[in-house]
């Protein structure tokens, strides 16, 4: 069904409750999917809309560099709810076949030995199936500005050795330069990691390494995804 008219409080409130364990449209990096819906909206959310007021200031700071955001944009009703279905429908079979296993039993007041044995067997498959559903990783999105010692480092150079980090839990997405003055830019980048694996910590203390280029780093933005 989509997001409907975002431009009525009904809509927004779709988008709103969408993005209430979100940071993004789609995936876990800003994308074409952001720009999409966020150019349907013609003014900012209310506060009460506040999971999409979050959502949508984050998105405005990618406006200059929109175009150079991944993906393919398409028309806004191929975003929203609707793809939940995907994601969701192996959960809705295993909800049904959990749904098919009776715990019960039969409701006479004397059951029979028959269907006791039934009932114990039915119940040791229940958790037999409860055991195999795979853990949830917790991951989080992070927004890290780096900034270099004057105007004359190599931007290049710096994001070509923050990219450099490797660990296992992380992934980097987009970025971008923003000016803070006197001709100087510092590096806005995007990563995804697996908070059991990576901390901000980590990060700060692997890519201030680089001392040649770097000269602080700070987290501009974190959402659990």
């Amino acid at each position: 069904m989509g997001f409907g008219d975002l431009k009525s409080p009904s809509g927004l409130k779709v988008l709103n409750d969408y993005l209430a364990d979100r940071s993004y449209i789609e995936g876990y990096v800003p994308s074409q999917a952001d720009i999409a819906v966020f150019e349907a909206l013609d003014a900012p959310p209310s506060a009460d809309f506040y999971h999409a007021l979050r959502w949508y200031n984050h998105i405005l700071s990618y406006e200059s560099t929109k175009d150079c955001l991944p993906g393919v944009k398409q028309p806004l009703s191929k975003y929203g709810p609707q793809n939940v279905a995907d994601t969701t429908s192996a959960k809705a079979v295993d909800d049904d076949d959990d749904n098919d296993i009776d715990l019960f039993g039969s409701d006479d007041e004397e059951e029979s030995a028959e269907a006791k044995r039934l009932k114990e067997e039915r119940l040791a498959q229940y958790e037999a199936k409860k055991s195999k559903k795979p853990a949830l990783i917790a991951k989080s999105s992070i927004l890290l500005d780096v900034k270099p010692w004057d105007d004359e480092t190599d931007m290049v150079k710096l994001e070509e050795c923050v990219r450099s980090v490797t660990m296992d839990g992380l992934l980097w997405g987009a970025s971008k330069l923003v000016p803070v003055g006197y001709g100087i830019k510092k590096l806005q980048i995007q990563c995804v990691v697996e908070d059991d694996k990576v901390g901000t910590d980590m990060l700060e203390e692997a890519i201030v390494a680089f001392e040649d280029y770097v000269q602080s780093v700070d987290v501009a933005a974190f959402n659990k995804v």
